[in-house]
């Protein structure tokens, strides 16, 4: 899961964020469990349908949102996401605990029998109010392919209503995949008909089940980001997972640049394909500013307790029942080289070094290296091929 925006980031002052994130994260993503009845192509979890014998017991997560509370305000955001967290029989317990001690909580359920409206009243009790959703494909056989359920499509789309019925506001997922980068535009067009506030695409890295035969090139990246700014402007927000290269076009975008796309390149089919299903757009730019990344802002909690700068990144920084998260987050020598963006090659010369940064976890996944540079990104793509190239 992402960003959710009922919790944005006005949470934090952008006066302060720089120097915030260097002694305490905007986003807690805690892995409460591996545990999940779907069977995703691309699972980072490597999820199973049962939960693994060494995850964090509730005290542990109480003790764990208590590290969380004890910073004081603003308290980062805690995301309980999996495997699927609904899984967890004590997951209302752990919302109500955090909601006590004044810890926001958004959750990233998967869609099974488990997301009941009982659930979803309890956690709206608590304090939930922000819910994400996976949304893979713009059709049945696409995202049922990738989820490995049949009917799983439908039952997304029931369920991101359902949530909204609730009082949820709701983020929708989607990982791009070769198999599905044409339905993009598709996917946004089902965004925006559906009243979801936030839409969170996810670039894959090669971890889990996630394969390099599934990512795209640093190209397709490219173009696929310029039309995720075109689709910011439909009236609901577009943040992107592992393509923090997406922040430099914004601001282009945003400072009045216009991305023209690349005549019958990727770009011009999907941005032509949702002029198609919804006109012109109208509305401004939609976007975060704030220039997170793995270990900048963020950090992942796994099942066991075992603490990474992303649940991509599979570093392991150390573990929560043996010392306090945010003690790993503010010493940690790896992250704190990653928050400086002392980085090799061009992302540690890049003018977009701090904005963007690349994605940690990609320069690991290819290189072995969490401080090389991002090869995903079409800037240090070319720079490899043309070193006088400069954006």
């Amino acid at each position: 899961m992402g960003h959710p925006d009922a919790l944005t980031l006005s949470h934090f002052d952008d006066t302060k964020r720089r120097t915030q994130f260097a002694t305490r994260p905007l986003l807690v993503f805690w892995e409460t469990t591996t545990a999940c009845e779907l069977a995703c192509r691309h699972c980072r979890a490597n999820a199973q349908l049962v939960p693994g014998p060494d995850e964090l017991s509730t005290s542990d997560g109480r003790r764990l949102i208590d590290s969380l509370a004890a910073i004081g305000r603003p308290r980062p955001i805690l995301i309980l996401t999996g495997g699927d967290c609904l899984m967890r029989d004590d997951i209302v317990e752990l919302a109500r605990y955090a909601q006590a001690v004044q810890v926001p909580v958004a959750i990233a359920p998967s869609v099974t029998n488990r997301l009941t409206g009982a659930t979803l009243d309890a956690l709206r009790g608590c304090g939930v109010s922000s819910a994400s959703l996976s949304l893979d494909g713009a059709t049945a056989p696409t995202h049922d392919g990738v989820r490995g359920i049949p009917g799983h499509f439908d039952r997304t789309l029931e369920a991101i209503d359902r949530l909204i019925e609730h009082g949820f506001t709701v983020q929708v997922n989607t990982t791009v995949m070769i198999p599905t980068v044409e339905e993009l535009a598709d996917v946004a067009v089902l965004v925006h008909r559906h009243g979801v506030s936030a839409w969170e695409v996810f670039f894959l890295i090669e971890t889990g089940r996630g394969t390099h035969e599934l990512a795209t090139t640093a190209s397709q990246n490219e173009e696929i980001c310029r039309f995720l700014v075109d689709a910011s402007r439909r009236g609901f927000t577009v943040r992107t997972v592992e393509a923090p290269f997406f922040r430099r076009l914004t601001r282009d975008a945003a400072n009045g640049r216009e991305l023209e796309p690349i005549v019958g390149g990727l770009h011009e089919r999907l941005r032509a394909r949702l002029d198609d299903q919804l006109g012109e757009a109208h509305h401004a730019v939609r976007a975060p500013s704030a220039a997170t990344r793995d270990g900048k802002g963020i950090i992942f909690v796994a099942a066991n307790g075992d603490v990474f700068a992303s649940g991509f990144l599979p570093l392991r920084l150390g573990n929560v029942r043996e010392r306090d998260l945010i003690e790993i987050y503010r010493d940690d020598a790896m992250l704190r080289r990653i928050r400086s963006a002392d980085f090799v090659g061009p992302c540690g010369t890049c003018a977009h070094a701090d904005l963007c940064g690349g994605s940690r976890s990609r320069a690991f996944a290819i290189t072995g290296d969490p401080l090389a540079s991002d090869p995903g990104c079409l800037v240090v793509d070319r720079r490899a091929s043309d070193p006088p190239f400069v954006r």
